[in-house]
């Protein structure tokens, strides 16, 4: 499932990223790449050593902790990575798709990635986030504070930047549930007995759709 949440950031919580991004230390975004993504990555992240690198990421957790549709449709079991990549004049991440696995030590199953867009729009040419389907192509290009959630299954690239610089962050999670078909299956429920609740309150059909629900997510959690 593929979707986007506007203004998931408020605006201190942007300065606050982007306030942090200016000071910080940027290196070569191929050192996190996968062998055959290196070839077509060239853009700049953050140096996940410093300790910018973490409370970036303690932030961005903190924030998708809080956010109900982004809980409720992801089911996020752990977020395990998150970055801050940086893309100048003439960069850009040819056609690829996320890593299967993430971790050093311990690896993680990487089942969702998203997008968090620092730079306004206007301030940048180029730079679109382009996921591919089965039939088209869609490109994505959100305001700041904005973010795009979608399968790391997809095959994907980042638009070459022609003006400007484009900030964001990027992230991958690894979800309760495996199957993104049964994600979806689960989000369909969860909003339809949370609608039901506002309107009726706690009624009979709030119960049966939460049994449901409930016991789907037994079955098919990991």
């Amino acid at each position: 499932m593929l979707f986007s949440i506007d203004d998931i950031l408020t605006s201190e919580e942007l300065k606050f990223f982007i306030d942090s991004l200016s000071q910080a230390s940027f290196i070569d975004g191929k050192t996190t790449a996968g062998w055959h993504a290196k070839v077509v990555k060239n853009n700049q992240q953050l140096d996940k050593k410093t300790p910018e690198a973490e409370a970036l990421r303690e932030q961005v957790q903190c924030i998708l902790k809080k956010n109900a549709l982004f809980q409720s449709a992801v089911l996020p079991k752990i977020i395990h990575s998150v970055l801050a990549s940086r893309y100048e004049d003439g960069m850009s991440y040819g056609t690829h798709t996320d890593n299967a696995l993430m971790g050093d030590q311990e690896f993680w199953r990487v089942d969702v990635s998203f997008t968090l867009f620092l730079s306004n729009p206007e301030t940048y040419t180029g730079g679109e986030l382009v996921i591919e389907n089965s039939d088209e192509e869609r490109s994505y290009k959100l305001k700041a504070g904005s973010m795009i959630v979608y399968p790391s299954t997809t095959l994907h690239r980042v638009a070459p930047v022609t003006q400007g610089v484009r900030l964001a962050i990027v992230g991958w999670v690894q979800s309760l549930v495996r199957d993104p078909a049964n994600r979806e299956i689960l989000f369909d429920l969860d909003t339809t007995r949370r609608s039901i609740f506002a309107k009726d309150g706690k009624t009979i059909e709030f119960d049966l759709v939460s049994k449901t629900y409930t016991n789907l997510l037994r079955r098919w959690a990991e």
